[in-house]
């Protein structure tokens, strides 16, 4: 497991993602603009829009690396990938993007953090418990969500633990959660008495050893997406499946890695939105009906940055498949990809401040998320 989200929730058959394609859905009174034609974007968006994630380059990022051309070139001292901004059928936009690398490369801090001591940047990931937590100090306000399901998990051995079927068997049974120190979904479960401090391990550093070394006795946090493919396949000493439970699944139902601007940009930024948030919605669909090219760009820059941080072919396809087979990617609350459900993200505020964790009493979805660039006509 990365180190991506740490502190923070903020990770099968095959698929035939193939059959898949935009279709029509309900017309909430979002943005209709297009999806990428050539040129679009000059003159309305900045020169470069420069994207901040929370990792290292990997294919839950793919709507991301999907909007970057082939022109692309790869920054390894700053650990930027920028190239022409794309839309479908790899039209020119006009503009330039920047994707920077999280993790290590902004200190492991937030990126809400980032974005407030860096104004080069357009947009940034955001999570919703980040958000609420550092909304007094640098509000933003989400535009699209490309992931629908926060891919983070809790996995266990099956071999070790057959009855347990979900992340509150793990808590009724006392089974020791080896993960990152400070996960919002763990003080909200413990809250919610699905899991006891008591069991609760916060030393996990990202290493498949201890896992491995204590024969699937304890369980450990995970992506849905990687780390089932990586036991399986790339730790030899393992070579087994996994099971697990998505985070999302057991009751906390973030939304992760959504696309934010800072408040304070949304009227100089606001015509501009109009036309990009429908690309990035595209763009997701493009990336899962044909990830080939973008995966190429994704384990390019990785290998590019030669750092800790590996990532081939196998476990992008599989993370692939597995954001389809799961919904990871996937519409909204109705026929629309990339929108917001507020009554969803009220429930995750409540729950925090329930939790007595530190958001602002009167925080509501609609201070963090809009859907009023969101074409309605894009969905899976």
């Amino acid at each position: 497991m990365s180190k991506r989200s740490k502190g923070l929730l903020l990770a099968l058959p095959l698929v035939a993602v193939g059959a898949l394609s935009a279709c029509g859905g309900d017309d909430d009174g979002g943005s209709s603009g297009a999806s990428g034609g050539e040129g679009v974007l000059s003159g309305v968006c900045p020169e470069t829009i420069s994207i901040q994630t929370d990792w290292f380059p990997e294919s839950e990022h793919g709507a991301l690396y999907q909007m970057v051309g082939d022109d692309y070139t790869v920054d390894t001292e700053k650990k930027i990938v920028s190239g022409s901004l794309i839309g479908s059928e790899g039209k020119d936009t006009g503009v330039t993007i920047e994707v920077r690398t999280g993790g290590p490369a902004i200190g492991f801090q937030p990126v809400s953090a980032t974005m407030a001591a860096d104004e080069s940047i357009t947009i940034g990931y955001a999570s919703t418990d980040d958000q609420a937590f550092s909304y007094d100090e640098i509000p933003l306000l989400s535009v699209v969500a490309p992931l629908e399901i926060n891919p983070q998990i809790i996995m266990w051995d099956p071999e070790t633990y057959p009855d347990v079927k979900t992340i509150a068997d793990l808590g009724s049974q006392g089974i020791t959660m080896n993960v990152f120190a400070g996960g919002t979904y763990l003080e909200v479960f413990k809250a919610e008495g699905v899991v006891s401090e008591d069991q609760i391990d916060p030393s996990y550093d990202g290493a498949p050893t201890r896992f491995i070394s204590e024969g699937g006795k304890i369980a450990q946090q995970g992506f849905a997406s990687a780390e089932p493919w990586q036991y399986k396949n790339e730790f030899a000493e393992w070579g087994k499946d996994v099971a697990y439970q998505l985070i999302h699944d057991a009751g906390f139902e973030i939304y992760a890695a959504s696309l934010a601007i800072r408040q304070a940009d949304k009227e100089e930024l606001s015509d501009c939105l109009k036309l990009l948030v429908p690309i990035v919605q595209q763009a997701a669909i493009d990336f899962v009906n044909d990830p080939a090219r973008t995966n190429k760009i994704i384990i390019d820059a990785v290998e590019k940055y030669a750092d800790f941080w590996v990532y081939g072919e196998g476990v992008a396809a599989y993370s692939v498949e597995t954001q389809m087979k799961l919904g990871l990617v996937g519409n909204g609350p109705d026929k629309t990809l990339g929108n917001f459900d507020f009554d969803r993200a009220n429930k995750v505020l409540q729950q925090m401040k329930d939790a007595g964790l530190d958001v602002p009493a009167d925080l509501e979805a609609e201070d963090m998320y809009t859907n009023e660039f969101i074409n309605s006509d894009i969905g899976l």
